[in-house]
This record gives C-alpha cells, structure tokens and sequence, in this order.
C-alpha cells in the first residue's frame, strides 16, 4: 500500500557519467528534508520560503562537509508532478557526486523511493489518469520519433478523451433505460429504435477502431522483431548494411559467411525494426553453420516481421520454394534482390511467390534508393503509414483486453436486439461495456491491477 506521509526520494536521471544528475524528493517534508542538505550561495533566500517554480544555486552538504554544486529546483503542492511539494536538486553527473546527494537525502529524513513511486503518487494524486501514467514508460521506451508522439498524445490525454467521449454516450444510453425500465410511472420515454441501435453500433465501431489501431502504435513505440531470412548468397547481409546505413555484417561471395545472428536497431520509415540477419538456409555438415542455421530457424518462428529475401537475378531453387512456403500466413515482405544483375525478365520465377506474402518488393540491396522502397512496403504492411500518433491509441495489453471487453459487450447488445430480447438485456450489456471502460481508465481499477501497471517503471520515476 502507497504510504502518501512519507517523503521520497531518488536519482532521477540515469546513473553513471553525465552533464548533470538530478535527484528528486516529493512529500510533506520535502522543503525540510532540502533545507537540511542545501546551502544557498546567497545566506539571506530561505528553502522553507522557497516559492513554487523558483531557483537557487547553492552547494550540499554531506555529514557536514561541504560537497558539490547544486540548483534547487521548487515545486509546491498542487503544482508539481506528483502534486506534492517536490524539490530537485541537480549536481554534476558522476556516480560519486550523484549517490552522495542521494545519501544526503536519505540521512535527512526521506526514504527510497520505489520503482514507479512518483507516478503512481500522481494518480493518487489526480495529477493523471491510469492510462496518463502508462504513457509515461511508454515515452521512456519509445523507439522513434512517432512513437514518443503516440506516448505524449495518450500522456496528454488523447486517449482518455476518445474513451470518455465513448464513456459519455453510453452512460447517456444506460440512464436512460434504467429510468424507463425502474420508473414506470414516471412515464418515461422509450428509446427510439434507430436510435438506439445508431448509438450501440457507433460506439462498438469506435472501439473497434482503437483495437484495429494497437498493433500499430505498439509497433512505432517499440519497433517489430525483423528476422532477414534466405538461402546463402541472395543478399542478406547487404540488405542489413543497406538498411542499417553502415557495413554491420561481412558481405562474401562464400557461402556460409553469416554463421551466427548478428542484430540491428534501424528507423525504416516510420516503423523501428530490430533487425537479425540469420545464417543462409541450407544442407550443411558444418556443425558451427548447422547451428547458425538452427538459430536463423529459431528467429523465424519469433520475428512479428519476415524479410525473406531472393536472388532474382537466378532461377528459384528447391530452398527458395520451401521458404516461400514457410511465410505463407505470416506477416512477411518477399525482397526480390539483385535487380541490377537480372539477365532477363522473368529468370526469377514470381509466381511462387504468389498466396505466400504480404508484399513483392523488387530492389537491389546495393542501390541506396532500395531502402525508400522496402520503406514503404514495411510501413504499409504494419500500418504505420496511416496512424495518426495524436489520435491517442492503446498501449499495453491491459488496455486492449479492457476496450476488447467493451467492445463485446456492446456486441451483446446488439445481438439481444436483434434477437428480440427486451431492454433489460440491453441495459446488462450496457454495464458490462462501462464496467470495462472503466478498467481501461483507471476508475474502477483494483490495487493488484495498478500493481502490475507499476511494475514495469524505473526507480526515479
């Protein structure tokens, strides 16, 4: 259980060599606590008079002995991130300095803060809602750049706009039909039919349309798993170093180069992809590339994306065929490399290709231009190209399972109507979804559920 009566304190920057470090304390006694270890450099400003969004320079104080300098930052209650006093104060980065301050702190009166405990005394606090403080790790962890505007949208309040928009209408839908159904004598109006069946069917589109939109916002905040499957020599490492933007992997024209995984961080497009480059797919009595080969197979059943890619300058092989094969189903993009060297049209035999991939792309890995290509397949096949990152969307699991439920629910509704059930059926389904949009915000959430929330976040945040 969150204690509110203590006061916290903890670095909120990352440990280790930097600029600056800042270390954060918030609670009742964070002005006191500060006064204790900061020393303004002018004798007559006071902490305790400290106002709020104020400055002093100064120095801390460690068992009394003067240590390093230091700008107080002042946040008084409500007007601060957790909406308690706060009080940061920054030093220079180092560990030495970083963790003396830290101790200082700790000496003074404030306990360590837990991981996540700032955030959480914000929802505590009403600063945010549920899905405010998800965003938070979401934009810690964000990928690229349309993935932090995602986070920073939904920590704006974009997505609790569009389920309170929701939220807004059927608790509308559901008082109205309690009254009609519980008052009788109060001659109540009966919901008008179309009416009725208008707001159930708009309400189940606009949450299936946060649904359909996860898989591409969880894909620009946290990139997709890439694997770059092929047989030997068809151009994997090249399409890596092309896409990666330097020589990452060894290019040979000796078969078995790749032995192992090599791996890769790339912005492609709008879309963050971890890129493998695997071991090419073949017979081989070599125990070190059977086991590179082992691993590429691995990596294939992980990846969320397949790059499978082909030597279109050379007719297909029986490898090329069973590959082929193996993608159908999958989420994947046939890369017809070697454009450049093709003897003639047609060498490379695309009909195979046919009912097995989402996307054909035809490139050479060598030519910068290739990469704009497979871009633009890649970002078209995860649908990032069409998201807009300030609509607000879900971003985590429990979110999706909660606007899932709602959804359902709402389905149920509809399914009573056309069934022929009364209104009573109805209204049950109309709680149903509401129960679990307000699971989705926060407002109805048990302390297991924001338990778990908090458990993915970092100490000093």
């Amino acid at each position: 259980m969150l204690d509110l009566n203590r006061t916290i304190c903890a670095l909120a920057t990352p440990p280790g060599e930097g600029g600056i470090a800042v270390v954060r304390l918030s609670g009742p006694a964070a002005y006191p606590v500060a006064e204790r270890v900061f020393r303004p450099a002018n004798p007559a400003k006071k902490v305790a008079e400290a106002k709020g969004y104020t400055a002093l320079f100064g120095h801390y104080l460690l068992d009394g002995q003067r240590m390093d300098e230091v700008v107080a930052l002042f946040y008084r209650a409500p007007h601060s991130y957790t909406g308690e006093d706060v009080v940061e104060l920054s030093c220079h980065g180092g560990r030495a300095m970083a963790d003396g301050l830290v101790q200082a702190c700790l000496k003074a009166g404030a306990a360590p803060a837990g991981p996540g405990e700032f955030t959480r005394r914000a929802l505590e606090n009403g600063r945010m809602s549920l899905t405010q403080a998800e965003a938070v790790m979401e934009i810690i962890g964000a990928a690229g750049r349309q993935g932090a505007a995602l986070a920073a949208a939904q920590l704006g309040g974009a997505l609790a706009g569009r389920i309170g928009a929701i939220q807004a209408d059927l608790t509308e839908l559901a008082s109205h039909l309690a009254a009609w159904v519980d008052f009788p004598e109060e001659d109540v109006p009966e919901l008008e039919p179309a009416r009725l069946d208008a707001a159930l069917a708009g309400a189940e589109a606009r949450l299936q349309q946060l649904i359909d939109g996860y898989g591409a916002g969880a894909v620009l905040r946290h990139g997709v798993d890439t694997a770059i499957i092929g047989r030997p020599n068809v151009g994997k490492s090249t399409l890596l170093n092309l896409l990666a933007g330097f020589e990452r992997a060894i290019v040979t024209p000796v078969a078995g180069t790749t032995r192992d995984l090599v791996e890769q961080a790339v912005m492609l497009g709008q879309t963050p992809l971890n890129l493998w480059d695997t071991a090419g797919l073949r017979e081989t009595d070599d125990v070190v590339e059977a086991e590179g080969i082992r691993r590429s197979n691995q990596k294939f059943e992980e990846a969320g994306l397949i790059l499978a890619v082909f030597d279109g300058s050379a007719p297909a092989t029986e490898e090329d065929r069973a590959l082929a094969a193996r993608c159908k189903g999958r989420r994947a993009i046939a890369v017809l490399n070697k454009e450049d060297l093709t003897a003639a049209p047609g060498v490379f035999d695309q009909t195979l290709l046919e009912g097995c991939f989402d996307r054909v792309v035809t490139l050479s890995a060598t030519e910068p231009a290739a990469r704009d290509t497979l871009a633009q397949a890649v970002d078209s096949l995860m649908g990032t190209a069409g998201l807009d990152p300030n609509a607000g969307a879900l971003c985590s699991q429990r979110q999706l399972a909660a606007a899932v439920a709602a959804r359902d629910a709402l389905a149920g509704a509809r399914q009573a109507r056309a069934d022929g059930f009364d209104l009573d059926a109805v209204g049950v389904c109309l709680d149903d979804a509401l129960e679990a949009l307000c699971r989705l915000t926060g407002e109805d959430a048990g302390e297991a559920v924001i338990d778990q929330v908090f458990s993915r976040f970092c100490v000093g945040k």
